[in-house]
C-alpha cells in the first residue's frame, strides 16, 4: 500500500492488513509486497496485464430472452451502451474494465460507483480498493462500503457500488493473491534485488580487506577511496588493482554467482508466480523445461488457459454484472454476456473452421455469421442449412424444398419465358 494511500484513509491498530502491508511484515525475505512492488517483477506484471487486456478485448452484449428461451441481443440497452462505448466521460469500455480485472487480480476485489436514472445504471465510475472498507451495520447487517479519498470520506450502500469478488471462501471480501502469495513474490523480489546487486558489482564476491595494523579514521577513510570505490559498480568488472606492502589482504566472504547458481533460481520464480494468477508461463515467455513453444504443445496450453482459468474468470464477471447492473425490474429477462467467439478474432483459420461447421450443421445461418464479420445480409441467408451426406437410404436422390416465400428467384438473362 502506498505511503500517500495508507495515510489517506484511517487506520486503527486492529487493522493489521493494511499496517503488514506498508511495513512489509509476514514475508519471510523481510521484503514488502505490495502492489507497486508486485507490478515490479516483470512475471507479475505480465500475468495480470495478459489477463485484464484479454478480457476486456473479448465483444460483451446485452441479450433479452424471450418465452421460448430464444435470446434476442438489445445493442440499444442503456447498459450495452455502457459497456461498450463509455462507462464514464474519462475511460474507455477497454480501459474500464481492465483497470477493474487488474484490482481483481491485485486486491482480491474491484469497486465502481454507480450512476442512475430513470432506473438504470448509466455510468461507472473505477473506485481504488486500497482506499475502500467494507463494514456491516451493526444493528441491520447491511453491507456499507466506506470510501476515503483527499476529497474526503464517502459512506456507501450496496445498491451504490459494483464490487466485483475474486475467488474466497466466504465472508464480504475476495483473497487478495498478493496477500496470500505474498511469499513468492517476497522471495521474487529478493532474488531480483540480489542478481541486480551482483551484477551492479561487476559479480565480484563481497568481503574484508584485513589490516594488520590499527587504522584511524583518516586512515580508514583514505583505504576506503583507494582501495574500495574504484573497485566498485559493473563499470569496473575486470579491473585489476594493486596492494604495496603486507599491510591488507583479502578475504571473501560470499560465493561466486556460478556456485550459488543464482540467475538459475531466478527462472522457478516465474513458474511460481504463473501458478499463482493461473497463467501458463509459456504465455509470458517462459518455456519450462520440457515445454515446446511451437506446434500442438503450445495450442494445447492456450486451449487449456481459456478453458480452466479464463472461463471461469469471465463467468465470474458476467454473474457480477448481472446481479449489480441490471435494473431490478428486468433481472431474469435482461442479461449481459462474454462472447468468447472473440478470442478467434486474430485466427482467421479458426474462425473459417467454426464459421464452416455452424454453416454445415445449420446452428448458425449465413446472415448470423455474416454479421459477425461485419458484413451486410444476403437474400436468404436466415435460412439454416446442413449438409445432406447422412441421408437414410430410401431419401437418396431426393431434393429437399424450401417454402414458396423463401426460394430465391433464378435470374432472367434477358430471356423471355
Amino acid at each position: 500500500m502506498g505511503i500517500l494511500a495508507t495515510i489517506g484513509r484511517a487506520l486503527g491498530l486492529r487493522d493489521v492488513k493494511a499496517w503488514s502491508e506498508w511495513s512489509g511484515v509476514g514475508t519471510w525475505t523481510g521484503k514488502s509486497v505490495t502492489p507497486e512492488t508486485t507490478l515490479q517483477v516483470a512475471a507479475a506484471l505480465a500475468c495480470i496485464r495478459l489477463t485484464a487486456a484479454t478480457i476486456s478485448t473479448l465483444p460483451v452484449a446485452v441479450y433479452r430472452e424471450g418465452r421460448d428461451g430464444t435470446h434476442e441481443r438489445v445493442p440499444d440497452h442503456p447498459l450495452s451502451i455502457l459497456l461498450r462505448q463509455s462507462p464514464n466521460a474519462d475511460m474507455t469500455a477497454v480501459e474500464f474494465l481492465e483497470s477493474m480485472v487488474g484490482c481483481l487480480m491485485l486486491y482480491g476485489n474491484a469497486f465502481a460507483l454507480k450512476t442512475r436514472s430513470a432506473g438504470q445504471v448509466r455510468a461507472l465510475e473505477l473506485l481504488n480498493p486500497e482506499r475502500m472498507t467494507v463494514r456491516r451495520h451493526l444493528e441491520t447487517g447491511e453491507l456499507l462500503f466506506i470510501y476515503s479519498d483527499p476529497r474526503g470520506r464517502e459512506t456507501y450502500t450496496a445498491d451504490e457500488v459494483w464490487h466485483l469478488r475474486a475467488f474466497g471462501v466466504g465472508g464480504d471480501l475476495g483473497l487478495s493473491p498478493i496477500q496470500y502469495g505474498r511469499q513468492a513474490l517476497g522471495l521474487a523480489i529478493a532474488t531480483d534485488e540480489a542478481a541486480a546487486r551482483t551484477f551492479a558489482n561487476g559479480m565480484k564476491p563481497g568481503g574484508f580487506f584485513l589490516s594488520k595494523n590499527s587504522l584511524t579514521p583518516e586512515q580508514r577513510a583514505q583505504a576506503r577511496k583507494v582501495l574500495v570505490e574504484p573497485m566498485q559498480g559493473s563499470e569496473n568488472a575486470g579491473r585489476i588493482g594493486i596492494l604495496e606492502g603486507d599491510t591488507f589482504t583479502w578475504q571473501a566472504v560470499s560465493l561466486p554467482a556460478k556456485d550459488v547458481e543464482l540467475l538459475a533460481s531466478r527462472g522457478l520464480h516465474i513458474e511460481e508466480i504463473a501458478r499463482l494468477f493461473g497463467v501458463p508461463p509459456i504465455l509470458i515467455g517462459h518455456a519450462a523445461n520440457g515445454v515446446t513453444a511451437w506446434g500442438t504443445g503450445i495450442e494445447s496450453l492456450i486451449l487449456a488457459w481459456l478453458t480452466t482459468s479464463l472461463r471461469p474468470l469471465l463467468i465470474r464477471i458476467e454473474a457480477s454484472m448481472n446481479r449489480a447492473l441490471v435494473a431490478p425490474g428486468e433481472r431474469g429477462r435482461i442479461f449481459a454476456e462474454f462472447s468468447l467467439e472473440g478470442l478467434l478474432r486474430a485466427d482467421s483459420e479458426g474462425r473459417a473452421k467454426l464459421y464452416s461447421s455452424a454453416a454445415q450443421n445449420g446452428w448458425m445461418t449465413r446472415n448470423e455469421i455474416r454479421r459477425l464479420e461485419n458484413l451486410p445480409p444476403v437474400d436468404g441467408g436466415d435460412v439454416p442449412t446442413a449438409q445432406a451426406n447422412l441421408l437414410p437410404l430410401p431419401k437418396l436422390g431426393t431434393v429437399a424444398t424450401l417454402p414458396r416465400e423463401q426460394v430465391i428467384p433464378p435470374a432472367n438473362n434477358g430471356e423471355h419465358e
